[in-house]
């Protein structure tokens, strides 16, 4: 019985050891997927600004909207940000990590109500609905490509070192 006893326990050690253990995040992006995002970012922001100048709106309805374009791509790449500062151990204050999520919140909030709100047919609604949200998704991952590569990069350069 002790046998087994202490079996199970060196087995439960070695299993909270294993999760203990740092992983390490040595992969770099596969060049497939950094062209798939930069080409969804280009084709999501191109789109929707040649969206914005061929529609037949006020300047400043076409202000606002270029405006909430740019408002959320910096809020999301702020996220991203923050959310990769805290995976690597790195201090982020609560307030900017809220900050961030708030605004990239209040900008499709922005979005919608100002969508909602305009004279516009729905298919143009839906149009600067979807544009916007790839344009934002492919920001997030245009920034977690950069920030992986810089990474491995780094560690590659001090492995060198040594």
């Amino acid at each position: 019985m002790d046998y087994q006893t202490t079996v199970s326990n060196k087995e439960t050690n070695n299993k909270k050891e294993k999760k203990k253990e740092k992983k390490v995040f040595n992969q770099k992006p596969t060049g497939a997927f950094i062209g798939a995002s930069w080409a969804a970012l280009l084709v999501g922001t191109t789109s929707y600004c040649i969206g914005l100048w061929n529609a037949t709106m006020q300047l400043n309805e076409k202000g606002y909207y270029f405006t909430i374009l740019l408002f959320g791509l910096f809020s999301v790449i702020s996220v991203q940000k923050a959310v990769r500062d805290k995976l690597e151990g790195i201090e982020v204050t609560e307030m900017y990590y809220g900050i961030s999520w708030a605004t990239t919140l209040i900008s499709i909030l922005l979005l919608i109500t100002g969508l909602w709100n305009a004279d516009l047919e729905l298919n143009e609604k839906g149009f600067y609905g979807i544009s916007f949200m790839l344009s934002i998704y492919a920001a997030i991952a245009v920034q977690k490509n950069v920030r992986d590569i810089a990474y491995i990069d780094k560690s590659e350069d001090k492995k060198d070192l040594f």
